[in-house]
């Protein structure tokens, strides 16, 4: 079954075009009939031939007219499972593509250590690396499936909230070579503790262990070298932050280093790795510096957890002295540990003595803090339009449920 769906797919430049989405479906590609506990997408595989996919990949029975079934027969593939059909084909595609795929993970700044190391990478190579965040088991299969003949290499992001993901991710992505950016204390909810992360974010390192792989490696963190043990290191060390980049945060120093380190293995000069990072500008609310005409915003409202959230209140106090502000959200997923983790944020900032600070949500409600405390983003911008904040520099940071980037306009 797997073979037939590579021989009778639509192959574009050696790649092939997959959709899992209706709402976007290239003209000849496969559709993926995908299913969870809140969508059905065998319910649209007649739409998607209807619309000009060249085969649908199915798990149930699909209704339908006499006419359409004598239309479209040949171009329905019945599996067991869809999402384990995809997998299935997207390692068989990496495998037959067959170069080197760097994989990536961890707690903190996996993305834009991805794209810092794409931005040196792309200086020598051309590589194709995970778009936006699709670094699940949905998303690393899509991003294989990308993969081109004019591709010399590949990063595939790998992201996890339970035990178990990233042994599910690599087995698809079978990499060569990865790095775990860090582990820290987030999904604990999936997790259930601080050692069910590092288990987890260890499976990369198993995996390259067992397939005699390797890893880029920070020297300077004791919970990588626990994990790595005897696997093979390429190494690096924190360093301090190089002048002249658009990224705000010292603790960004640790993703800079490994793209330089990574480029360094790779060959590519290091006055050529160093102009890549300069010349990099994040995105999508992560370690963002925005001045606006009332205010200095750092946007850091991706996604929080308790070390991330911990190591940008440090870095942005130790950076901004005067007329700073803190507007910070809930960090969810942390399970029992919530009220605690919440708790200590409160705590470190009273310790700092802050005065200026808002905070945002049900886990902060249930804390001490001695600050303004809403329930939702919604009702603290309703407080920010009655009460306009100006001349301050402002620390947004959240879980991306909060929405916190919705205030962005307003101050």
């Amino acid at each position: 079954m797997l073979q037939e769906i590579l021989d009778r797919g639509y192959k574009a430049e050696g790649g092939i075009v997959v959709s899992t989405d209706t709402r976007n479906l290239p003209e000849g590609c496969i559709f993926f009939a995908l299913h969870g506990a809140n969508f059905n997408g065998n319910k649209f595989a007649m739409q998607a031939l209807e619309m000009g996919a060249r085969l649908v990949v199915v798990d149930e029975v699909i209704p339908a007219t006499c006419s359409q079934n004598a239309c479209f027969d040949k171009q329905i593939i019945h599996v067991d499972d869809t999402l384990k059909a995809l997998q299935e084909l997207a390692r068989e595609w990496r495998r037959k593509w067959g170069k080197t795929i760097i994989g990536i993970t961890g707690t903190n700044g996996k993305t834009t250590t991805k794209e810092l190391t794409a931005a040196v990478l792309k200086t020598k190579y051309n590589i194709h690396y995970t778009q936006g965040n699709l670094n699940n088991q949905v998303g690393v299969p899509l991003t294989l499936l990308q993969l081109t003949d004019k591709h010399e290499m590949a990063i595939v992001e790998m992201g996890a909230s339970h035990p178990g993901d990233i042994r599910e991710l690599v087995e698809i992505a079978e990499p060569d070579c990865g790095l775990i950016t860090n582990v820290g204390k987030a999904h604990l909810l999936g997790f259930g503790s601080f050692e069910g992360v590092m288990q987890t974010k260890g499976e990369l390192y198993d995996y390259l262990r067992e397939h005699n792989g390797f890893c880029f490696r920070n020297l300077d963190n004791q919970y990588l070298c626990k994990l790595a043990g005897d696997l093979k290191t390429i190494g690096y060390h924190t360093g301090v932050m190089p002048d002249g980049t658009h990224l705000v945060g010292g603790y960004n120093s640790e993703n800079v280093q490994a793209a330089l380190c990574i480029g360094k293995y790779f060959n590519v000069g290091e006055s050529e790795a160093m102009e890549a990072i300069r010349e990099y500008i994040p995105s999508n609310n992560r370690s963002q510096l925005k001045k606006t005409t009332k205010n200095t915003l750092v946007i850091d409202a991706y996604n929080a957890n308790p070390t991330s959230m911990q190591a940008a209140i440090a870095n942005f106090t130790s950076q901004y002295s005067a007329n700073r502000m803190f507007i910070l959200g809930d960090m969810l997923e942390l399970g029992t540990y919530s009220h605690t983790e919440h708790q200590n944020i409160v705590n470190m900032l009273l310790e700092r003595k802050e005065k200026d600070v808002l905070l945002v949500g049900e886990e902060f409600e249930n804390t001490t803090a001695p600050y303004h405390v809403f329930k939702n983003t919604d009702e603290l911008m309703t407080y920010i339009t009655e009460h306009p904040i100006e001349g301050k520099t402002i620390l947004l940071k959240g879980s991306h449920s909060m929405h916190l980037e919705k205030l962005i306009d307003i101050l």
